[in-house]
């Protein structure tokens, strides 16, 4: 017997019938909602710390970061109307918001993930048309960045309203505390907004993140022995250009880790309407996907030197562990890096 029984049974009668199975369901629930509560709080607190330092510092305000601090208001918007709802319904152990507060949620936590998903698709194509330079010398000015932001929101705006107007709709998930669309209805309309909606906004930005940071990755390593054999670079150089590498990798990883669970578990129930999933399973890919709040700042933007000279100190109060590192952030060094190299070695 799990603590989520009280999906088909009322407190009420589990209270008058088994104090014990009682209390170990509001304790399962107390336990989400401690879960979800820290990635919401967290995520809140980091990106407001992105958003307040980029106004607070000229030098930030530069095209490459502009999708950076975009994902960060995605975050703050979802952890807001997404995370802090969810910690209260789980601290009440069901949904208490209504069906209109079902449907607001869920389109909330759609908007700004969709939203914050397609950033760090922008991000990946950003830092790809930099290093890369697939367009030959075209410069990455300040009309790309702001295009790039515009296209995350409409994007996302154009493929989550129309729940709201009656193809496809939102409704309860996991353990019946949150809501998303509807990704178990059969019924034709249904079917033909969720197939769109995840082709559209999973499988095409999570192809072009792939093609774009492989390709990136395949730049750095091969810039790489390039520096190696002409020596005419020095160290600096090929450590910044492993540590892209590196950061490629990992950024390729959490991406994969946060949202392929619950992009897996979505195309599932898609294929196979008759798949039953245990409740507190569906939980675990939710969860993922909403601590992007907390993981896509750290990785995002705490592993760029620009971003971490100026939020950790505000974070920490004027300590900076980092503080002897030079500026420089690691794309704009091997952006620079790249294009000398390609002067003799064109890629």
């Amino acid at each position: 017997t799990t603590a989520f029984h009280v999906l088909h049974v009322t407190l009420g009668e589990i209270s008058s019938g088994n104090m014990v199975l009682a209390s170990t369901v509001i304790m399962d629930y107390t336990i989400l909602a401690v879960i979800i509560g820290f990635f919401s709080v967290f995520g809140i607190i980091l990106s407001m710390n992105v958003i307040v330092v980029t106004l607070k510092h000229r030098q930030l305000r530069q095209p490459l970061k502009f999708a950076l601090v975009n994902l960060a208001v995605a975050d703050l918007g979802c952890a807001t109307f997404g995370g802090l709802p969810t910690m209260a319904t789980n601290a009440m152990g069901y949904f208490s918001l209504g069906r209109v507060g079902c449907v607001l949620e869920g389109f909330a936590v759609a908007f700004f993930a969709i939203a914050g998903l397609c950033s760090v698709a922008i991000i990946a194509v950003e830092r790809c048309m930099v290093v890369c330079r697939p367009v030959g010398s075209v410069t990455f000015q300040t009309r790309h960045a702001v295009a790039g932001a515009v296209i995350a929101w409409v994007w996302s705006f154009l493929w989550n309203t129309p729940s709201l107007f009656g193809w496809g709709s939102y409704e309860l998930e996991g353990v019946q505390t949150s809501c998303a669309p509807d990704w178990y209805s059969r019924n034709l309309a249904n079917v033909s907004y969720i197939m769109c909606y995840f082709l559209l906004c999973f499988a095409l930005p999570f192809s072009v993140i792939v093609i774009s940071y492989t390709r990136l990755l395949f730049a750095c390593l091969f810039h790489l022995q390039v520096t190696k054999l002409k020596m005419s670079e020095g160290g600096s150089t090929a450590r910044a250009e492993t540590q892209v590498a590196c950061m490629v990798v990992v950024m390729v990883m959490a991406f994969l880790l946060i949202w392929l669970p619950y992009a897996a578990f979505a195309l599932s129930v898609i294929l196979d309407p008759n798949l039953y999933i245990d409740p507190v399973i569906a939980t675990v890919p939710v969860y993922l996907a909403k601590s992007s709040t907390v993981f896509n700042p750290i990785i995002y933007i705490f592993m760029n030197r620009q971003f971490r000279e100026h939020a950790v100190p505000f974070l920490l109060c004027g300590r900076n562990p980092w503080a002897a590192e030079p500026a420089e952030s690691e794309e704009e060094t091997t952006a620079s890096s790249v294009s000398r190299s390609n002067k003799v070695f064109p890629s």
